[in-house]
């Protein structure tokens, strides 16, 4: 294996931890949760979910700019020589990670308060709220995945 194939590697594992895992939460398990659960037990089940998956979405937040610098280095010898949809992709991870780091910062300490204090009603809007930064993450995350696909091949 080459050393840019490693590297591809490694980058792409990332960003499907983070972009399959939110399509999963948005796709699949809200849905669920929304039918078999009442909002009590709904609030504590995300609750118990967030940390588990951004513990893996950290692994990636730090794993992705690591191996696009190498790739960026491998492939174009650095940021001026890289192509446009580069260019754009990096951007497009900066407005996720900032949209990650609200939720992790701001809104799931908020939604813990909820639940502690068992306020259902203001609990349910912090998790309406995440679930909105979180389809918006989505979004840019499989829109760096089409980026990503349509790019000119190696």
């Amino acid at each position: 294996m080459t050393p840019y194939a490693f590297v591809y590697s490694l980058h792409l594992l990332a960003a499907l931890v983070w972009v399959g895992g939110m399509f999963f939460a948005w796709m699949v398990l809200r849905p669920a949760a929304v039918t078999a659960l009442e909002a009590p037990a709904r609030l504590k089940l995300w609750l118990a979910v967030f940390p588990r998956f951004f513990y893996w979405v950290w692994a990636a937040v730090i794993v992705l700019p690591i191996t696009g610098v190498g790739m960026l280095h491998l492939r174009f010898s650095g940021f001026e020589a890289a192509p446009r949809y580069v260019h754009i992709m990096i951007g497009l991870y900066v407005a996720m990670l900032a949209l990650f780091l609200r939720i992790q910062l701001l809104q799931l300490p908020e939604l813990r308060r909820a639940v502690v204090a068992e306020d259902w009603p203001n609990g349910g809007a912090v998790l309406g709220r995440i679930r909105r930064l979180v389809g918006i993450n989505l979004l840019l995350g499989l829109l760096v995945v089409a980026i990503a696909g349509a790019r000119p091949s190696f």
